[in-house]
């Protein structure tokens, strides 16, 4: 069993440094509101550390699970001067493969070892145990924080050197960004087409269209509910490291910079915290003028 901090008690970290306790391991948290790292021990046991400093020289793994490459940054620079030499620092927060890069250069240099390792499955699969994990790093770290990082994962791909993981990640996000426009598309065509809903997933989602978004959230889409996690807000940030990315390698990611756009309509729109699937919300809120 490791020794583990857990730096970051958001919708995702909270639930996942949950999952560290429930699998034996020994568990410090920290979080920006002290309020939010003393309701998780209440719930889960554990030690709520006062800084981060404090919180991980003694540990063996060091997670953080931010927001973005600033956040990622001001915590790593705390953490890496004071963590013991050998320890792993894996970082779950969605961010840049340079930011990764960069962290795994700091970390060699101070002894240590790094992880990017962003997930996917959202809120759900955090408090279920039941996330994918996208991971970038050398064999060594990777082999280290793998097997406490299984406390809350359905599957774990190590993706290749420093970054990768980070790619990954954004392959994912690009490939729902598609999908769920589509998903969005058919499901207005069908209510324009007078077609009942249920009957139309019924025939089509056992065929080529089948998703997780439309056996998931077809039903949530066409009566107007968007709270199911993963928000609008959060996604353009993804977005937006993808659409940076792309401008590096050369790649055209014409249908996601499209849709990364439509997002925007839903944040005009009030939907900012609004999950994902409310693209939907822009077509019919068109409808409406």
């Amino acid at each position: 069993m490791a020794k583990a901090t857990f730096l970051g008690l958001g919708v995702m970290g909270y639930p996942m440094a949950g999952h560290l306790v429930k699998a034996g391991h020994d568990v410090t948290v920290w979080n920006r509101s002290a309020q939010k790292a003393a309701s998780w021990t209440s719930q889960h046991g554990g030690t709520a550390a006062d800084t981060v400093e404090s919180g991980v020289a003694e540990a063996d793994v060091v997670f953080m699970c931010l927001g973005d490459d600033p956040d990622v940054r001001a915590i790593a620079d705390l953490a890496i001067p004071v963590m013991k030499k050998g320890a792993i620092l894996v970082d779950h927060t969605t961010a840049s493969a340079k930011l990764a890069r960069d962290l795994d250069d700091e970390t060699r240099k101070a002894g240590l070892g790094f992880v990017d390792a962003p997930v996917s499955g959202g809120q759900a699969g955090a408090e279920n145990g039941q996330l994918s994990i996208m991971c970038g790093g050398d064999d060594a770290a990777f082999s280290i924080a793998e097997p406490v990082m299984q406390a809350y994962a359905k599957a774990i791909v190590h993706a290749g050197p420093a970054g990768a993981g980070q790619l990954t990640k954004m392959v994912n996000q690009i490939c729902i960004a598609g999908v769920v426009q589509g998903l969005s598309e058919g499901l207005h065509f069908a209510e324009k087409a007078g077609l009942d809903p249920e009957t139309v997933i019924a025939a089509v989602s056992k065929g080529a269209a089948q998703s997780w978004q439309m056996e998931n959230r077809w039903k949530t889409m066409v009566e107007d509910e968007f709270e199911h996690g993963f928000a609008v807000d959060w996604m353009r940030k993804d977005l937006r490291i993808a659409l940076d990315e792309a401008r590096n390698n050369g790649s055209r990611l014409p249908l996601t910079a499209m849709v990364d756009q439509f997002y925007a309509e839903v944040q005009a729109l009030g939907g900012g915290r609004w999950d994902t699937s409310s693209l939907i919300a822009r077509l019919k809120a068109a409808d409406a003028h």
